[in-house]
């Protein structure tokens, strides 16, 4: 991201310059920028799109989203030029709301249509769409395959009625998990159960920390969570030697399921999600779709627990950490993606990578049951 400061740096250098073309010139020399096209410049560190308008907020055309496809696995920024500043935004498909240009024959297997400047999503829960936050967001971004964001941009783009719909779920049900999450936290369960997920991780951690090597963050971060609680044994084996021939990876099939590895005991009913984090790379793990998780609190005896797995492939260790979802420091921080929810849902989470850390290397398992019980008020109203 260091390219990316210095880029930002230098465009705001030129605010009120007002002339795209002349804007566009500099900045390629500057960074020694290839054109693609008519329009997107790029380099292997970002790709950049430079639009003239009146104001920061504007309808013209951007970029097809054929085109964002080959660049969607960098930084993709819209610099807007306008007459007093040069505002920055990015447009990966994860930040747009929809496809509104020549789409009328977008689909799943047919990738048409243009984007506008208004399909440019400004904010997402608290972070502004801004240079400020372009580290946090990007890092959010790559938790997302270009054809997760494809899906929701048809149905977007399209008004699909969705498959699902919004759970209805009685708030004092719900509430009655913040109780039920101290509890377990303080039993003998809780214990056994990061005993189990511990004694895991240290029987492969030569295998987790050549997985940790892999760029890829979602596959990555699949394949480590297989390793850890995986149920089929000759998967794991298919992993392993993927992992250690370097031939490609047998990545497993993702379930979309709540969580990662399922523990009854007598009282509680668990599910522990697993959550890698590379010490050393920024990256906003993805957290848990909302309906899903208010679906399963609201029944009797369930207790949502988040398996933090930090990863130092440089010192070759492995710290872990196992906390409830009402974390105070990781609640306090959750970003909620709302636009998400054009499936006809609440949306889904996403954790701040490096609250995760912080959590890894420094807190407990601390529960403030008030802000707990707000949280969930918060999730139950979107």
């Amino acid at each position: 991201m260091i390219m990316l400061h210095e880029l930002v740096d230098f465009i705001s250098g030129f605010d009120g310059i007002n002339d795209k073309r002349a804007l566009e010139e500099k900045t390629r020399e500057q960074f020694q920028l290839v054109k693609d096209g008519r329009a997107l410049y790029y380099s292997p560190d970002f790709a950049i799109r430079f639009c003239k308008a009146k104001a920061d907020v504007f309808s013209n055309c951007v970029l097809s989203l054929s085109k964002l496809k080959s660049y969607d696995n960098i930084p993709v920024i819209v610099c807007v030029v306008t007459p007093q500043k040069n505002y920055l935004h990015l447009a990966n498909t994860t930040f747009l709301d929809k496809i509104s240009h020549s789409s009328k024959q977008l689909r799943m297997d047919n990738i048409r249509g243009t984007f506008l400047g208004t399909n440019i999503i400004r904010r997402i829960d608290k972070l502004e769409n801004s240079p400020e936050n372009f580290e946090t967001l990007f890092a959010l971004h790559q938790n997302y395959t270009f054809e997760e964001n494809l899906e929701r941009l048809v149905a977007a783009t399209h008004e699909i009625v969705p498959k699902g719909k919004k759970v209805d779920v009685s708030m004092a049900d719900v509430q009655d998990s913040v109780e039920r999450a101290v509890t377990f936290s303080r039993s003998n369960d809780y214990i056994d159960l990061q005993n189990d997920l511990d004694s895991r991780v240290e029987k492969f951690k030569n295998e987790i920390l050549v997985a940790a090597c892999i760029e890829d963050v979602k596959t990555r971060g699949d394949i480590i969570e297989y390793i850890i609680a995986g149920e089929d044994t000759q998967l794991r084996e298919r992993i392993f030697e993927s992992l250690f021939s370097k031939t490609g990876y047998a990545a497993p099939l993702n379930q979309h399921q709540l969580g990662d590895f399922t523990k009854i005991y007598k009282d509680y009913h668990t599910e522990t999600d697993i959550k890698t984090k590379i010490l050393a790379l920024p990256s906003n793990p993805k957290g848990f779709n909302i309906d899903k998780i208010l679906e399963f609190l609201s029944q009797g005896n369930t207790v949502f627990m988040l398996f933090l797995v930090g990863i130092d492939y440089r010192t070759k260790t492995i710290v872990t950490k196992l906390i409830s979802m009402f974390q105070e420091t990781l609640i306090d921080t959750i970003i909620i993606q709302e636009h998400w929810a054009g499936r006809n849902s609440r949306g889904v989470s996403q954790f701040n990578g490096g609250v995760v850390k912080r959590i890894i290397l420094e807190e407990g398992n601390v529960i403030n049951q008030d802000k707990a019980r707000a949280f969930l008020e918060r999730i139950v109203a979107l």
